[in-house]
């Protein structure tokens, strides 16, 4: 690309942002126009509406202590300041901002889903998609707004790391906060209404349910865009990072040029989905993911043609996100032999169910990481650490177009719950549940491709690190304080999973209490005579979200600086790699054995091993409930997790110096 067009490029990437806000407005509009004219459906639609605002906006009060205090210690500790403080103040704001506007957006969508769906499967997808993708446009035009900002502000890179520990902050609190509301609810409601009571997912009977339906939005919405707004952000940042210790090789403005390609290439995808008439939803979701991902091929060629190796970096990224988006489909998706090995398991009783998933789990493990590994070989052989940041961007790149195929599945599954609820005819909801069994895959693969990018992008912070901190080249595997570091990392990974089981775990056991006590109190609920107290259990989730997410939130910032101020500048790259490996490795285990277990039961679900209330429908319903805290809780916080120590460790270097 000729030099004189490199100076366009933040403008273009402001541009191309504004494109995508104008098209997210255009696809709520197209949304608003369906019009809700059931009054029930209505009325509950207000329930999860005002249940997920006042979720958000609980937590926000509590994460404003966390952000003043950040932002006094970034701005009063020596070799930080001010600027960086209110880079990272930015960073956290946009987040918040993504998050919000996107769940606003899911909360307005999953009705008209369900009234959509009375008109066929194709009307009813148009509307969660279009829902969905209102959450990946704002996504990456804000985190690609703020960097493209920053860089016309300021040359200096080491600004947008405190951008960067702003994203992941909030990404950490939000996707942990959000998967234990959501998984205390569905597991409360779960084992009560479904196993103990026998009542249909999404009864209206069941006390729980209102709560298992604003979770989808507050977790799987609004946690899971935070994640990736963070994912996204990070990995722009360690390439601005490492092209500014290595200027002869390329430039921030490549960067920058890939970042519009990307941009352009998700918002294609996503005008792609919305003009196709396919009838299979799956295949509308997969057209538009790869066309994404072809015009990005076509447009980073076009970016680096007189570079190859650097575009082979790239492309590696760009195959690898693929491969694995694939392989997760193989281990979560009901087409393929793991589920149905599941969902048979289930025959002879819930242990069995138990140890086939979690067996799958463990076994998934094996080729995404080996997808990794030749990913960050190639393209290390391409063009040394720059090539593996740009695989990691390559991967991430068209994130507009995976989190809006993510974000599509629970609005499809709350357009379920609400016409369970509504009353409304079986076809609907056999529709409802068609595009939430699609969703349950969608949304496995959009975890695997997160915890991918993580691991790349894991790296090339970690570079950024030792580059910052005077270790590159040095780091002795055998010195004790690296392996020290080591352990301590891993070891962080199994605790920080507990953690979050463990919180899931307590707030559930107060829900089953609640659902059980209403049910033995106010009997008349059973006989359709009385409506259950749906509020109690919101706010039973509510707080037990709040309460909990703060000690996994802080371990994961002060255990990177105490070892790095105890331990030394060695041992926490020992901590960083160690965290890295444990956490991807459990991360895609716990991912993939929860969205195996949830579509087994699913599978049985559809008459398969004697379909609903069989011993192998029971056994599914239980493994599904085991899974759900590993998929939504803590397996998809760990690639927060070990992107934020990273960040830390990259920000606060000046103390380890």
């Amino acid at each position: 690309m000729p030099d004189k067009l490199l100076g366009f490029a933040a403008p273009l990437v402001l541009i191309l942002c504004g494109l995508g806000v104008l098209l997210a407005a255009l696809l709520v509009l197209g949304i608003k126009r369906v019009r809700v004219e059931n009054e029930r459906m209505g009325e509950i639609s207000s329930y999860i509406k005002h249940g997920a605002m006042a979720y958000l906006y609980r937590q926000y009060k509590v994460l404003v202590f966390f952000l003043v205090f950040m932002f006094l210690l970034l701005t009063f500790l020596p070799g930080l300041g001010v600027r960086l403080a209110l880079s990272f103040l930015l960073g956290a704001l946009l987040s918040v901002l993504a998050g919000y506007l996107g769940m606003r957006t899911a909360v307005i969508s999953n009705v008209r889903t369900a009234t959509e769906a009375k008109n066929g499967l194709g009307a009813a997808f148009r509307v969660a998609f279009s829902g969905g993708a209102v959450m990946g446009i704002m996504v990456v035009s804000v985190g690609a707004f703020g960097v493209a900002l920053l860089s016309l502000i300021s040359e200096e890179t080491d600004i947008l790391t405190g951008f960067s520990l702003g994203a992941s902050s909030i990404a950490l609190f939000c996707r942990v906060g959000g998967g234990i509301y959501t998984k205390a609810a569905d597991v409360g409601a779960d084992l009560v209404g479904k196993v103990e009571a026998g009542i249909p997912e999404d009864d209206p009977k069941n006390p729980a349910v209102i709560a298992d339906n604003v979770g989808d939005n507050v977790g799987d919405v609004a946690g899971m865009g935070a994640d990736l707004f963070e994912s996204y952000v990070g990995c722009i940042v360690a390439a601005l990072l490492l092209v500014a210790v290595t200027p002869d090789t390329i430039n921030r403005a490549h960067v920058l040029m890939l970042v519009a390609a990307g941009l352009f290439a998700s918002l294609c995808g996503i005008v792609t989905v919305r003009l196709i008439k396919a009838r299979d939803a799956a295949l509308s979701l997969n057209i538009g993911t790869y066309t994404s991902s072809v015009l990005l091929v076509g447009l980073s060629f076009l970016l680096f043609f007189r570079q190859i190796n650097i575009f082979l970096g790239v492309l590696c990224g760009i195959a690898a996100g693929v491969l694995i988006g694939k392989i997760t489909e193989i281990y979560t998706s009901s087409k393929y032999k793991t589920v149905k090995e599941i969902a048979k398991s289930g025959e002879t009783g819930c242990a069995t169910n138990i140890l086939s998933g979690y067996a799958a789990g463990l076994k998934s493990t094996a080729l995404p990481l080996l997808v990794v590994v030749i990913a960050i070989v190639l393209s290390y052989m391409a063009a040394q650490e720059i090539g593996v940041v740009l695989a990691a961007l390559g991967m991430l790149a068209t994130v507009g177009m995976i989190i809006s195929v993510d974000a599509y599945g629970p609005i499809a599954d709350n357009a379920g719950g609400i016409a369970q609820m509504s009353g409304l005819d079986g076809s609907v909801r056999e529709i409802t549940d068609n595009l939430d069994s699609v969703g349950n895959t969608t949304a496995a693969i959009g975890k695997g491709f997160s915890i991918g990018s993580a691991a790349l992008t894991s790296l090339a912070l970690i570079a950024s690190y030792a580059a910052a901190v005077d270790l590159r080249g040095s780091i002795d595997l055998l010195d004790a304080s690296v392996l020290s570091g080591l352990l301590i990392g891993g070891m962080l990974a199994f605790l920080f999973s507990a953690l979050a089981i463990n919180s899931v775990s307590r707030a559930a056991n107060d829900m089953i209490a609640e659902v059980r006590r209403q049910f033995r109190e106010h009997p008349g609920i059973m006989a359709g005579e009385e409506k259950p107290d749906y509020a109690k259990c919101v706010d039973i989730s509510t707080k037990a979200a709040i309460r909990e997410m703060i000690l996994p939130g802080l371990i994961a910032i002060i255990s990177p600086l105490a070892v790095g101020l105890i331990l030394g500048k060695a041992a926490l790259a020992g901590l960083l790699v160690g965290a890295t490996l444990c956490g991807i490795l459990l991360a895609i285990s716990m991912a993939n054995s929860g969205g195996a277990w949830d579509n087994a039961k699913k599978y049985v679900e559809e008459g398969n091993h004697g379909g609903k209330n069989s011993e192998a429908h029971k056994a599914a319903v239980i493994g599904d409930t085991v899974g759900d805290p590993l998929k939504d809780t803590a397996g998809p916080s760990l690639n927060i997790l070990i992107k934020l120590m990273s960040i830390v460790a990259v920000v606060f270097a000046p103390l380890f110096i």
